[in-house]
């Protein structure tokens, strides 16, 4: 069986990569164990120096690996260089505090000496999507890493560029050859890795059903998963929201990475008084991103990474468009190559409709109209996903109680998009998951907290 990167700009073949034996597949899982067995007896400082090597060499080539993404999944280039660059800031906020976030921990106990202390696991398996082909995994490489534990990636079949040059970057940066490894398998191969005795533990980013599969098979073999999953993010625009500041948030959140994004904004919920004026706004500013070739550092909307992805996100807009949403802008596949859809405006979404209830993993915004605030955050709240959520007011500080107290999300943004930031957790709730990537809380996700106790 072979992987293949189709350009989805103009659907042409990039590459073919030939799939690993199940027996390839165990050799490299073994070399990342033997790996293990000495790196997590180097210091924090030791582990540091190959991690901000490894920073440096993504800075240093950020605008080839932005070309790469361009290619491989559609990304405007211009977002490629800064994910790689934001994942050489990973490297380097890891390597300067991974060692204060696994500092042992005295805790008195009564008597004798009793501390905490974080041991690392061992060989980690990183499941990982193609929407953010470097992010994804570094988000999981800075830290692990630090942590002392070795990984191994499957990365999508459609990023295997990506996926071979994630891996020489490590290896140049001055990390054991075999600390990180790069499985080229398909996803029907994956639940051979977990049940793999070197693997200690699963993360992955993906889709609910990819999320539930590798639960299940890891559930069954005793080894703990990280999920990062879908989302439907509301959005609340308050009554006493500035309705131009709102429409630029709105748009920003949605058109992310192209609509592709798991934190990207899609569910608007808008006070009644305000929703005239916010459609207006929030359309024409929809119109006016650019969308085109992902290579031209101008363009803002990029094509979807695959046509049958664009062709399942149309289905959802006829699905609700046929239940009785409006279309305000967009909604048409264009002519011409390439996996394009234009950014796209729903209003009048209901409970029912695909575009109330489902993730839209593309360029399509779904407008649904609150009668007050009461009834908005209870739209918000009436999804089966909980990853982000944003709320705009020109209240601050009442806004900071809605986003505290009553949105369920693993995070709330208040007046601004949501973001992912290595200093911050990052992580979901409900069928968006378990567990939290970055900051000191996703360093510990895959160590083991230990009890010492002295007489």
């Amino acid at each position: 069986m072979t992987l293949k990167s189709i350009n989805p700009a103009t659907g042409e073949l990039i590459a073919e990569y030939e799939e690993m034996s199940a027996e390839a597949a165990s050799a490299a899982v073994d070399a990342a164990h033997r790996a293990f067995l000495d790196w997590r007896r180097l210091s924090f400082a030791e582990r540091a120096k190959p991690m901000r090597r490894a920073g440096q060499l993504l800075k240093e080539r950020a605008r080839d690996y932005g070309r790469l993404m361009a290619e491989e999944m559609g990304k405007p280039v211009s977002g490629g260089i800064a994910e790689a660059e934001k994942c050489a800031l990973a490297c380097e906020y890891f390597a300067e505090n991974a060692e204060r976030f696994l500092a042992p921990e005295p805790i008195p106990s009564g008597g004798g000496k009793s501390f905490v202390t974080f041991q690392p696991l061992g060989v980690v398996l990183a499941v990982m999507p193609w929407n953010f082909p470097f992010w994804q995994v570094f988000r999981f490489v800075a830290p692990g890493l630090m942590a002392g534990n070795a990984g191994v990636l499957k990365h999508a079949s459609n990023v295997q560029g990506c996926a071979k040059e994630i891996e020489t970057v490590l290896r140049e940066a001055g990390f054991p050859q075999d600390l990180f490894r790069t499985l080229t398998i398909g996803s029907r191969a994956v639940e051979a890795v977990i049940e793999h005795p070197r693997i200690r533990a699963v993360t992955l980013t993906g889709s609910e059903p990819a999320g539930r599969a590798v639960a299940r098979k890891a559930g069954e073999v005793l080894k703990k998963t990280v999920l990062e999953l879908g989302g439907s993010d509301p959005y609340l625009v308050l009554e006493d929201a500035d309705v131009e500041k709102a429409a630029e948030i709105c748009t920003k959140a949605r058109l992310v990475n192209s609509g592709q994004s798991c934190i990207a904004g899609k569910r608007f919920i808008v006070a009644r008084p305000l929703r005239e004026r916010f459609e207006t706004l929030f359309v024409e500013k929809m119109q006016a991103a650019k969308v085109g070739n992902p290579f031209d550092e101008s363009t803002e909307v990029g094509p979807m990474a695959r046509h049958d992805l664009r062709d399942d996100l149309h289905g959802q807009v006829e699905d609700s468009v046929g239940k009785g949403a409006r279309l305000l802008c967009g909604g048409q596949i264009p002519d011409g190559a390439g996996a394009f859809y234009p950014p796209t405006v729903l209003t009048d979404v209901r409970k029912g409709m695909a575009a109330y209830g489902e993730e839209l993993f593309g360029p399509v915004a779904a407008i649904i109209v609150a009668e007050d605030e009461a009834d908005a955050v209870e739209i918000a709240n009436d999804s089966d996903f909980g990853l982000g959520a944003g709320v705009i007011t020109s209240d601050a500080a009442h806004g900071e109680r809605l986003a505290a107290e009553a949105i369920e999300a693993g995070a709330v943004f208040v007046n601004s998009a949501v973001a992912s930031n290595v200093a911050l957790p990052f992580g979901g709730i409900k069928n968006s998951g378990y567990g939290r990537e970055l900051s000191h809380y996703g360093i510990k996700e895959f160590v083991n907290i230990k009890t010492v106790v002295v007489a």
